[in-house]
């Protein structure tokens, strides 16, 4: 059966035209590295990946016919080299979305029994090259929280990661890092695999083994800690700053030192003034900062407009990036 499956992935994979990736990101003695140069060389953010929560850019509501998934992906399409013009480096994109601002939305790339759905697929692509071509990594996650359900059992959810990792190979994409899940032990997840974190552990070990060279994470909860189980099979250690004061944001990250490994936070929430200060204060402890901006890019109608997201942020983070404010 295990056959069976690759030889359906190689058949999907194989109506999409592949070509090496022009963007390659790698950890190099616990620095980021990008194109094989240091990120930000000389910056206040030297080593780091400063970087934004896009997971909805490929959304679809299987309930909601009036939802254009299409024009969704081609408005952060054409958004991102503006995002890139202030210094992001890295967006997170994942296969089953975000909290879109409402309850019952089925938004998922898989299948019950967890293959890939090819025209959900041709979104990812579509971001994943259009991230390519502006110089920017890509977190890809594979679960959330709250579409986890759509895949019928553990077996599924292993079929899931490997003909993720499986695609991933096939196309060539160097500048992708994968996130098994978004914030493990969630509540929110059914599969008791997605809250045990020796079962993302686990995971971790199955994308492995299809991707040896793809680089593999998980993130924790908004108050900036990860499970020991993960963060010692993880290649980077992703954390959320949500609901961790700013002030706590240094002490979370001298926590996670010990592991030797890249630290990014790839989910905070806070804005304006205080989203400014929390960037200022992960980039000083060392740690990469992710921006969510709940009201523009998470809930629907989404929108993504660049730095005019949040002006005050997306200022910050290109004087942490070395570059003249947008």
């Amino acid at each position: 059966m295990r056959f069976l499956h690759l030889f359906l992935l190689w058949g999907l994979v194989g109506l999409m035209s592949c070509r090496p990736g022009r963007s390659r990101i790698e950890i190099r003695q616990g620095d980021w590295y990008l194109n094989g140069a240091l990120t930000y060389a000389g910056a206040p953010a030297e080593g780091l990946l400063l970087n934004v929560r896009m997971v909805n850019a490929t959304f679809e509501d299987e309930h909601r016919p009036d939802i254009e998934p299409q024009a969704i992906t081609d408005q952060l399409v054409r958004a991102l080299p503006d995002y890139a013009a202030a210094g992001i480096r890295a967006i997170t994109l994942n296969l089953q979305g975000g909290f879109p601002g409402y309850e019952g939305a089925l938004n998922s790339a898989f299948r019950p029994d967890g293959s890939l759905k090819l025209g959900y697929l041709m979104r990812v692509r579509q971001v994943l090259e259009a991230a390519d071509a502006a110089g920017m990594a890509v977190i890809l996650g594979c679960f959330y929280q709250r579409q986890d359900q759509v895949l019928r059992d553990e077996k599924a959810l292993r079929r899931a990661v490997t003909e993720t990792a499986l695609w991933l190979r096939r196309q060539g994409y160097a500048h992708v890092l994968l996130e098994i899940a978004n914030e493990i032990h969630h509540p929110g997840y059914d599969h008791g695999l997605l809250q045990d974190p020796a079962g993302v552990a686990e995971l971790i070990a199955v994308v492995r083994e299809a991707h040896p060279q793809l680089l593999v994470s998980a993130s924790g909860l908004g108050d900036g800690r990860l499970p020991e189980a993960v963060a010692e099979a993880a290649d980077f250690l992703l954390i959320h700053f949500n609901g961790t004061p700013v002030d706590s944001i240094p002490a979370r990250v001298a926590a996670l030192r010990h592991w030797g490994k890249p630290i990014v936070c790839n989910e905070d929430n806070k804005v304006g003034d205080e989203g400014q200060a929390a960037a200022e204060a992960a980039v000083a402890a060392g740690c990469s900062w992710g921006f969510m901006h709940i009201k523009h890019n998470q809930h629907y109608p989404f929108q993504f407009l660049g730095p005019a997201d949040d002006e005050r942020v997306y200022s910050a983070l290109a004087r942490l990036a070395g570059r003249s404010a947008p």
